[in-house]
């Protein structure tokens, strides 16, 4: 049974693209009523069981009522369980509180039991701390036994039918176990509504589980909610509503200065001023957003789910347009560019994908209970949205690349040292990514259990943070001046020209210099014709007829 746990939880488009974007925002709302109707719960510490089955391991049956990080009550009683009746909502106490959990048995499986027995079928419920995991069933077993057989019950001293537990001889009421029973031959089973208090801060796991084979087929409903002696919000949520705080203010500092010199110097913006203007709005209102839904979260133990739509679809909005932002700066959109010229379709096919896919993402994480392990299917969502985040990094320094060689070429310096150092700051961020990433995974690999859910909310405030940084480098590297003309756009030098409208610009050009060649050609041999003297070769003849053919 010691690794039971472990194995259990290891401005760009053009009239006809506006109409697709519009089809793709009708598709995209579709997509979010269903996820909605399929995520109907989303409570935050409120675990909701609707007829869920159990699952057999070893010789027991379990199922996994929740699990997640708790902080320690700050005043407690001398009990950890108390009846329903004396309960009463207060500060300060940390807890797991069980909510009409009904129990329902087959037919087939009432009508085997014993009609002697007044009590037939026993349902345990059991919470321990990931640290007391080794101290249920029999480690010592080579079956890895759960359940207590009639041999074990002669050594380990345990009751035949009940699942093993030995307690923490420093706390011997952990690991601690309800035991619920059916009533003779009836189909359901009632658990008293009652609450088990958390004074020891940790990672803990609530447990369903049943010995008796006839018991199979088994469903469980109800509720149990997990609360923090200072609110609903699960442990490693708790330090995330602070940070989404901090980064709040911190946008609305780098909005306010930004502003500022927007206005201070508004006849010398250019159109990438713009774009900057509306990332930094949508981090503004993004990180608000999730600062309220996580400050709601915490004091009603529900999430509302309209500002969680809301947040989640922001986030995807602004970490698209940022991906956008940084890909029109490496083109030299606003520098040597008005437009983006033939990219425009690959741009916005991509931007579509990605959207879409971190949408899908957040929505996963974000829409539902709220558990401190999370299963198979985010990795599903997690890899469309890295296989795009390479893309973008691809073409990005692909086209700064092509930037600063044109920029060479022209000897234009001023440019050509803003754009160095914009690649200089981007190829770190870069590198703190892939660290990250490679961070990360071994964080996730080294943490099966969630052991360490009090630090695992740098993880996510990571990426907020690294995102905010490489905004604050734009925003510095191109802020509004009055020499601003010296790195925008200047069309004298034939800037807003791509490689495409070159090459098709220079065909043109040519094709007209020759056939106006041509012409004059014709015409001078006409006035020579009539005159009978070539102006060149001298006489017409033979010498004429071979410059025809040479032609």
């Amino acid at each position: 049974m010691n690794d039971y746990p472990s194995r259990r939880f290891s401005r760009l488009w053009s009239p006809s693209q506006d109409d697709h974007f519009t089809l793709f925002l009708l598709r995209r709302l579709l997509l979010l009523i269903l996820l909605l109707l399929l995520h109907s719960s989303v409570d935050a510490s409120i675990h909701e069981y609707e007829n869920q089955p159990f699952v057999p391991q070893s010789n027991a049956f379990f199922f996994l009522g929740g699990g997640e990080g708790m902080y320690a009550s700050h005043h407690h009683h001398d009990s950890p369980t108390a009846s329903a009746s004396a309960y009463r909502p207060f500060r300060g106490k940390s807890s797991i509180r069980f909510e009409s959990i009904t129990f329902a048995r087959t037919k087939e499986s009432a009508e085997r039991q014993n009609e002697m027995q007044s009590r037939t079928g026993l349902i345990e419920a059991i919470i321990l701390e990931v640290k007391d995991r080794n101290r249920i069933g029999d480690i010592f077993s080579k079956s890895h036994a759960i359940c207590c057989t009639p041999k074990l019950s002669e050594d380990k001293f345990c009751t035949v039918g009940e699942v093993i537990i030995q307690k923490n001889p420093d706390n011997p009421e952990w690991p601690i176990r309800i035991q619920i029973f059916f009533e003779g031959k009836s189909v359901e089973a009632k658990m008293d509504n009652q609450l088990v208090e958390i004074n020891s801060t940790g990672m803990y796991y609530l447990y369903f589980m049943f010995c008796d084979p006839l018991l199979k087929g088994t469903l469980i409903s109800g509720q149990t909610i997990w609360r923090n002696p200072d609110g609903y919000l699960p442990g490693k949520m708790i330090p995330l509503m602070t940070f989404f705080g901090i980064a709040s203010l911190a946008y609305l500092v780098l909005g306010l200065v930004w502003f500022l010199r927007f206005i201070r110097f508004l006849k010398d913006v250019i159109q990438l001023h713009y774009h900057i203007t509306a990332v930094i709005a949508l981090g503004m209102c993004e990180m608000a957003l999730w600062y309220f839904e996580y400050a709601n979260l915490n004091a009603s133990g529900k999430r509302p789910w309209e500002i969680t739509l809301w947040a989640v679809t922001l986030s995807a909005i602004r970490r698209t347009l940022s991906q956008l932002l940084l890909l029109l700066v490496s083109m030299g959109y606003g520098v040597l560019r008005p437009t983006c010229g033939g990219r425009r379709t690959k741009i916005i096919l991509l931007l579509v994908l990605y959207f879409s896919a971190v949408e899908a993402l957040q929505l996963f994480e974000h829409l539902g209970n709220v558990n401190d392990f999370s299963g198979k299917t985010k990795l599903y969502l997690v890899l469309p949205v890295a296989f795009l985040d390479a893309c973008f990094i691809l073409w990005i320094f692909s086209s700064l690349s092509k930037t600063l060689e044109k920029l060479q070429m022209r000897k234009n310096i001023l440019k050509l040292e803003l754009y160095r150092r914009f690649t200089n700051y981007l190829a770190v961020f870069v590198l703190l990514s892939i660290a990250w990433v490679g961070y990360e995974l071994y964080f996730k690999a080294s943490d099966p259990l969630s052991e360490l859910w009090q630090i695992a909310w740098i993880i996510p405030a990571f990426w907020t943070l690294l995102g905010f940084l490489l905004l604050v480098v734009v925003c510095i590297l191109w802020a509004p001046s009055d020499n601003q003309t010296r790195y925008a756009y200047s069309g004298e030098n034939g800037d807003d020209w791509d490689e495409e409208a070159i090459s098709l610009t220079r065909g043109v050009k040519m094709a007209s210099e020759t056939g106006t060649i041509k012409l004059e050609r014709k015409e001078k041999r006409g006035c020579c014709a009539a005159s009978g003297v070539d102006q060149v070769n001298g006489p017409t003849g033979e010498e004429h007829d071979e410059e025809d053919k040479l032609e």
